[in-house]
């Protein structure tokens, strides 16, 4: 990978590769754009198959966030980060104490947060050797785990799909296929079981599936037909690229509403192909914002009723994405990418009235 060129074309900033022999930490940290604000982006640890694949998620995912915090109008800008390894073998305090500092030498451009098998307990570690880090146990002033609020976003996301493209109200009577069980995945089921939806799940891990089974009422379901079900939404809450050449044939869907982030494996090419089936995409960045909003909120002092009714929002801002991508005949993604980038273009160019103003009183006088 030809590095530099490659951050060229993503518009990074920066990105920082953390190193500790002593206590085995290997991380990328990638901030992608600071207009609106310092990066805010959560940490994941996963056990890449190369470091050229963990570069390669930490630059799709930051360049996520900066779309994420602009969509959902916040103050902020887009990052990420990654560590590199098993997380059953390496996590301990020392650990992440370490990316804290690492963390910490950023002065505040950076803000990290809990991601894919990174818990609160980790982060509150992260937080002795940083204030930069959001999304710690609410016992010691923070909000805890965001996933609730992500969840509940992803459930107003699914329903503003289906008022678009069923022209229906509520999600009773429905049926969603959830991939992925984790602690969005389980929230998300029980919310839509609760509005009366018949929900088929999906999961690597089967004691998560065997939860939601008993928790509410969920039909288990193979992992690999799970995206194949004939349902009125298909909503993925694990890892990236599931839509791709090979799974957009076989959906049998019209709207894919879910949780996981850069879900489509292609952007351009793998949006363009479901617009072509007639199956509307909710832009991923958009509907799983809730998360995003959670840590947001907490950094202006946390209040839950706030942070919820901010990620209910996230029916609103698609609703007006669709209505965006309809009347330009241009794809979801297209929509959101342009409703995002022309907010941070405009703060970009703001001028600096203080000297327009400085110039304008010399000429005055």
């Amino acid at each position: 990978m030809a590095i530099f060129e490659t951050l060229a074309g993503t518009g990074h900033e920066q990105v920082v590769f953390c190193n500790d022999e002593a206590t085995g930490l290997k991380a990328i940290i990638a901030i992608h754009d600071t207009t609106l604000g310092p990066a805010l982006g959560g940490c994941r640890m996963w056990d890449y198959g190369s470091e050229e694949e963990a570069l390669e998620d930490v630059l799709r995912l930051s360049r996520g966030m900066t779309y994420k915090a602009a969509v959902s109008g916040l103050s902020l800008g887009g990052g990420k980060s990654v560590i590199i390894g098993d997380p059953k073998k390496l996590k301990n305090e020392a650990f992440f104490r370490t990316f804290g500092r690492f963390v910490d030498s950023l002065s505040g451009r950076y803000i990290t947060a809990e991601d894919v098998n990174i818990r609160v307990k980790d982060m509150e570690s992260v937080a002795l050797e940083t204030p930069y880090v959001t999304g710690i146990n609410s016992r010691v002033g923070g909000s805890g785990d965001p996933s609730p609020v992500t969840a509940w976003g992803v459930f107003n996301g699914i329903k503003a799909s289906v008022k678009h493209k069923l022209g229906k109200d509520s999600v009773n009577g429905l049926t969603v296929a959830v991939q992925g069980c984790g602690a969005v995945g389980t929230f998300l089921t029980e919310f839509l079981t609760q509005e009366g939806a018949k929900v088929f799940a999906a999961d690597l891990n089967q004691d998560k599936v065997k939860n939601v089974v008993e928790s509410f009422g969920a039909e288990a379901v193979d992992l690999n037909k799970i995206h194949s079900l004939p349902v009125d939404v298909y909503a993925p809450c694990a890892l990236g690229g599931i839509l791709n050449d090979n799974t957009i044939p076989e959906l049998q869907t019209t709207i894919v509403s879910g949780g996981a982030n850069n879900q489509l494996l292609d952007e351009a090419k793998h949006a363009a192909m479901l617009k072509e089936k007639g199956i509307l995409y909710a832009p991923d960045y958009v509907i799983n914002a809730g998360g995003l909003i959670n840590v947001y909120q907490e950094l202006q002092g946390y209040d839950a009723d706030a942070a919820r009714t901010k990620a209910a929002g996230i029916f609103d801002t698609l609703i007006n994405i669709y209505k965006e991508s309809d009347e330009q005949g241009i794809t979801t993604i297209q929509a959101s990418n342009k409703i995002a980038e022309d907010r941070i273009n405009s703060v970009r160019n703001m001028k600096d009235l203080r000297n327009n103003f400085e110039g304008q009183l010399w000429i005055n006088q």
